[in-house]
């Protein structure tokens, strides 16, 4: 196996040129690296985890692990309506499982090809972060700007504002499933949106000025609902009947099942907004334009709670209490 910094040189240097041109006055290689926001921006930072047979299956294609990791801490930004900019990884690699050195390195090349490979998608410098040795987990901190002012909250919204979702739910679930049965066609819609979700950053910028409030899916509809109803003081009136499934669920886990997956599954890195009626046609036209769709659901209500769920649906993902509940 490499030495640390003879891995972080070969797998994670991110080049010169690509720092010079986004603000990395210090990168790699040093005790800590030096940006520099642009003026008249709020900093907007947020950090993820990713832990192998929690969040990412052992035997997961190493580019869709390098991948995901950066996905779904790019989706908080998103969330926030703010461009990316800058991220760190800390990698804790766990040599035992590999076979040898040779098997370790490739490993390492692929999964550097798909973490960098959404960092070009997004202009995102990979500007620092740690490598060790234990488990296997990618703690990713990812850095961007936004107006001052204009960031996207949990706490904006208001009663008779409507509630709505971008893209299609119950795909990140949907995935899982199919890999547990044993599924390995990453070309397959359902194991794509769980391998290889896409942070919706496009979205969050249009959404920015339109909606009132805003944050990601990831711990389910149901789940992170609550979070958003709470930090806003509303209740909200559901309509499961519109939610949008993601292409071949209905097929995979059957109606009922599809349904269940779309409410409290996780792993769909969508965004969920509220905004005011009148504003609906405006942002489905803004989404639109990067070819992204954008569903209501259902609308807020001075009534704190959630009606319209049906009964027996799990509220979606709880850390430290093994899942749904």
């Amino acid at each position: 196996m490499l030495a640390e910094f003879d891995l972080i040189r070969r797998f994670f240097m991110s080049p010169q040129e690509a720092q010079a041109t986004n603000g990395v006055a210090l990168g790699c290689g040093d005790d800590a690296t030096l940006l520099m926001p642009q003026v008249g921006q709020e900093l907007a930072v947020s950090v993820d985890t990713s832990l192998v047979n929690v969040h990412f299956p052992h035997d997961a294609p190493a580019q869709a692990v390098g991948h995901r990791a950066l996905a779904v801490a790019l989706s908080d930004l998103a969330a926030m309506g703010a461009v990316s900019r800058w991220c760190l990884m800390a990698l804790t690699l766990d040599q035992r499982a590999f076979e040898d050195d040779a098997h370790a390195e490739q490993w390492l090349s692929r999964y550097a090809r798909g973490f960098h490979a959404l960092c070009q998608q997004h202009a995102t410098v990979l500007a620092g972060g740690d490598v060790t040795s234990g488990e296997l987990s990618i703690g990713v901190t990812v850095m961007g700007e936004v107006p001052a002012g204009s960031a996207m909250t949990r706490s904006g919204a208001r009663p008779g504002d409507v509630v709505a979702v971008t893209g299609a739910l119950g795909g990140g679930a949907g995935g899982l499933a199919l890999w547990q049965r044993g599924e390995r066609d990453l070309a397959h819609p359902l194991l794509q949106r769980y391998l290889m979700p896409q942070p919706r950053l496009d979205a969050g910028i249009a959404l920015r000025g339109v909606a009132t409030a805003a944050m990601d899916i990831s711990d389910g509809l149901l789940a992170d609902l609550t979070h958003l109803r709470e930090a806003s003081h509303v209740g909200v009136d559901l309509a499961p009947e519109s939610l949008p499934l993601a292409e071949g669920l209905v097929e995979c886990l059957g109606h009922e099942q599809a349904l269940t997956a779309a409410l409290s599954g996780g792993d769909d890195y969508e965004l969920l907004v509220t905004l005011p009626p009148d504003q609906v046609t405006k942002a489905v036209a803004k989404l639109a334009e990067s070819g992204l769709s954008l569903r209501v659901i259902g609308r807020c209500t001075e009534t704190l709670g959630v009606t319209g769920v049906p009964d027996g649906r799990a509220t979606g993902w709880q850390h430290f209490r093994g899942g749904a509940s």
